[in-house]
């Protein structure tokens, strides 16, 4: 990569694109796996949803708008689950939450991973059972916990001495016994972008293996006999496509329950082994099914388990970007479309890195279509980029475009479903995009359009 003033996102200039891009035989060809299931074209070459034209949608609900293909998603629930037979599957739900989705996780059998007040304010508000509530966070506060131990919170995660302390006196108060599990850093390097790897030393999360602090955490936990020990967690990032950094991590925390064993007599019952199963962001995307993921990871925990004659633990999991991030997709408004000098064609939507910061914070990649009619023009080597005012808005770093492409088009990029809505802002004091949610002839509001009269109520003055 020729190095560049601007940053990395500005530094493949001409327009050749990555070395696996490869230029598209029909441009109006949908690839499988990154769009959500009911999605399609119909005969004129539009985008539908359900049974609902990507025009229609957009009339009624403006631009930029992130679609939710409700059935898209209970599949997905639905596959998880019958990948993993009587294991626990959390919904992460720092992906994407809000009441419709807790609500949907809940009805197809799923439990719900929160790691924060407000995401549990959620969760609570759309009647989530809390014992099907995990509660994770590096730094809890003592109104988070209490509100957690005050709901009948499932499972606390903790993460620190200062939370056991805390959690252990707030219990006390409350003559309480709440069950946790310890977030164990396992000095497992995930294959993944540095800040979504969490379970290398060198980061905030969790209770060092190698330096004991996990093991002298369990002792504490175990000898002050306030908490329900019930089992260990450990989770190595993001956006994984491979089962070995499972295999090392799933050793090495088996390993520190066969220390706990021995030392204490106590065979923890539990085990939760993250999330972080990748997806389809592009055509060199490879992800594993669900049955794939468990068969391989069942096979590595059993292994383990009879060479350590531990008794298998009950094992949970946390996808988050796996159930939600393929279901959902942003549909924009083209406004502008740019030649630079013959160094590549910049294409300009109504949204941007307010309603998707990934690509400019992770240098994410991401796809994109021409969404409401079939072009029969050549593909062209395009950067799809947002309206605000940074050199580093950009949405889709490089994609094949029609060359007829126009102000008043419409593109739609798949994968949106997590971290995009989530991590949204309101840079440039642009309101954020509503998420509407699709199934069959229906669709419905589930997170309504922000307004500048939103944004001018916070302003007091």
């Amino acid at each position: 990569m020729r190095a560049h003033e601007a940053g990395a996102l500005h530094g493949d200039l001409g327009s050749r694109g990555p070395a696996w891009l490869r230029t598209p035989e029909d441009v109006n060809a949908l690839v499988p796996q990154l769009w959500p299931r009911t999605v399609t074209r119909d005969a004129d070459g539009e985008l539908t949803v359900g049974n609902l034209r990507i025009g229609a949608l957009t009339k009624m609900f403006g631009t930029p708008i992130y679609v939710l293909d409700e059935e898209d998603l209970r599949s997905r629930c639905r596959d998880f689950r019958a990948a993993f037979p009587g294991e626990d599957i959390f919904y992460a739900g720092k992906a994407f939450l809000c009441k419709a989705v807790v609500r949907i996780i809940a009805e197809e059998g799923l439990f719900l991973d929160v790691c924060s007040g407000g995401e549990l304010a959620v969760a609570l508000a759309a009647d989530m059972p809390a014992e099907r509530i995990g509660f994770h966070g590096n730094n809890k506060s003592v109104s988070e916990l209490s509100r957690a131990l005050d709901a009948g919170v499932g499972r606390i995660i903790v993460d620190s001495f200062d939370e056991i302390d805390r959690l252990t006196e707030l219990a006390r108060e409350r003559g309480v016994r709440p069950r946790v599990l310890i977030r164990v850093t396992v000095g497992v390097e995930a294959h993944t972008h540095e800040f979504i790897a969490t379970s290398h030393e060198d980061q905030k999360f969790g209770f060092s293996l190698a330096g004991g602090a996990a093991a002298a955490a369990a002792f504490r936990i175990l000898d002050d006999d306030v908490l329900e020990l019930r089992g260990l967690h450990s989770h190595i990032g993001s956006q994984i496509f491979d089962t070995s950094g499972f295999e090392v991590s799933a050793r090495r925390v088996l390993s520190l329950q066969a220390q706990i064993r021995d030392a204490r007599g106590v065979e923890l019952p539990e085990l939760d082994l993250g999330g972080g199963f990748g997806i389809a962001y592009t055509t060199q995307d490879d992800p594993s099914t669900p049955h794939d993921l468990a068969k391989r990871i069942n096979k590595i925990v059993d292994g383990e388990c009879e060479g350590l004659r531990l008794a298998k633990p009950h094992l949970s999991f946390e996808p988050g970007r796996a159930i939600i991030g393929p279901a959902m997709f942003t549909a924009y408004e083209v406004g502008t479309v740019k030649d630079v000098d013959g160094l590549r064609t910049y294409v300009s939507v109504d949204g941007g890195m307010s309603d998707n910061i990934r690509t400019a914070l992770y240098g994410a990649s991401y796809s994109a279509t021409l969404a409401n009619r079939r072009s029969d023009a050549e593909p062209i080597l395009a950067r799809v980029v947002g309206k605000h005012c940074e050199s580093g808005d950009v949405v889709v770093k490089d994609e094949f475009l029609p060359a007829d492409v126009q102000p008043g088009d419409l593109l739609a990029v798949p994968g949106t479903g997590a971290y995009c809505r989530s991590m949204a802002s309101n840079y440039n004091h642009v309101p954020r995009p509503p998420v509407v949610a699709v199934r069959g002839n229906e669709a419905r509001v589930i997170v309504r359009r922000e307004t500048e009269d939103d944004l001018l109520a916070l302003d007091v003055g």
